[in-house]
């Protein structure tokens, strides 16, 4: 058997790794495409180094781009490579423009498609990423899911039952591997308590006067409680055109980071504000409160048994919300179902039987 794994930014890299690894205890023949949607080396190939990814086999070199030209180049650039490698099955993970332009094209020329993370819904069609969501599902022989909440929405949208499988969560199975590492990457100047914030989506960072509004409010938490600030290329992007940077004067703000060092910081923190999805479902194993600054979530079990609170893209929530938390209020919660660190291997066992 040979299958074909495709990533393209660096959630999916945490996704592939484990399962790649179980494939390879099963001797599987494995071919890794990378689509180049992340081309930052913190964005991307310090990824594959301390995830113990091998570099990949082929790099589509895509790039930047609007989700048009992106996913369009993808699948040009992707139709070669699955006819001159003629694999049995292509495995694609998440909900970026990589996942959905791999899986269209291999539906087109007939080669089935795993699904990792499959089944998770916001229902909000304006995110181009449920979009890709619903399509990847709707052309998947396999559909991998991390919680219940996944069958579900997927046996709503016709999809065979045959074809779902409750495995569990594959980023889980990357943090549960490698947090003993982060005790060696934990900065000396680490405050004892601090918020940690990480924001991207375009809804939020591309609206100029809510981030204006954002940035002065996070100055304002600094006061009691320092913030540490991993920033997006895209939003340091808006942060320099905007004239922004003033008003974070009061706030670390610091490049992207590796995997193993932003573990290091979320494991520690005294909250996690953020709009990004696995950082949802990683502080809800940690235990740590995270206050997620989206209308709706695709993930919602890390709000209903974990410890995220939707907060919405209200200024004045975030506000109460860490209040709340600097007087010990915290959202306890628990660890979802299969989150065990065994996600790859269950998928490995289902995918290697075919």
């Amino acid at each position: 058997m040979h299958i074909l794994h495709v990533v393209g930014a660096r959630p999916n890299f945490m996704k592939a790794a484990p399962v790649y690894s179980a494939l390879a205890a099963r001797n599987v023949r494995q071919t890794l495409v990378h689509s180049g949607q992340h081309y930052d080396f913190n964005m991307s190939d310090v990824f594959f180094e301390q995830l113990g990814l091998p570099a990949p086999d082929i790099n589509l070199q895509v790039g930047s781009g609007s989700h048009a030209q992106q996913t369009a180049q993808i699948i040009s650039r992707f139709e070669a490579v699955v006819l001159e490698q003629k694999p049995d099955l292509v495995v694609v993970y998440g909900d970026v423009n990589s996942t959905v332009a791999a899986a269209l094209v291999c539906a087109k020329l007939l080669v089935p498609v795993a699904h990792v993370e499959a089944g998770l819904r916001s229902f909000d069609r304006t995110m181009p990423e449920e979009i890709n969501r619903l399509m990847t599902d709707q052309v998947s022989s396999w559909l991998f899911t991390p919680s219940p909440d996944g069958n579900e929405n997927l046996k709503q949208e016709g999809v065979a039952p045959d074809k779902i499988h409750l495995v569990g969560n594959v980023m889980i199975d990357t943090l549960v591997r490698m947090l003993p590492q982060t005790a060696a990457r934990i900065p000396s100047d680490l405050p004892a308590r601090f918020a940690l914030v990480t924001l991207h989506r375009p809804s939020n960072v591309d609206d100029i006067p809510w981030l204006s509004s954002m940035l002065q409010e996070l100055s304002k938490i600094s006061a009691e409680l320092p913030v540490w600030f991993p920033v997006h290329p895209r939003t340091r992007e808006r942060l320099q055109n905007a004239g922004l940077n003033g008003h974070a004067q009061a706030l670390r703000l610091m490049d992207p980071l590796p995997y193993l060092d932003f573990l290091a910081l979320q494991t520690r923190a005294t909250a996690v504000i953020t709009d990004s999805g696995g950082i949802q479902e990683e502080t809800t194993y940690l235990g740590i409160s995270c206050l997620t600054v989206r209308e709706n979530t695709e993930r919602p079990i890390t709000a209903t048994m974990g410890t995220n609170t939707l907060v919405g893209r209200r200024i004045e929530r975030v506000r109460d919300e860490v209040q709340n938390i600097l007087r010990g209020d915290t959202k306890k919660g628990s660890i979802p179902p299969l989150w065990d660190g065994h996600a790859a291997e269950r998928i490995a066992d289902i995918l290697a039987g075919t």
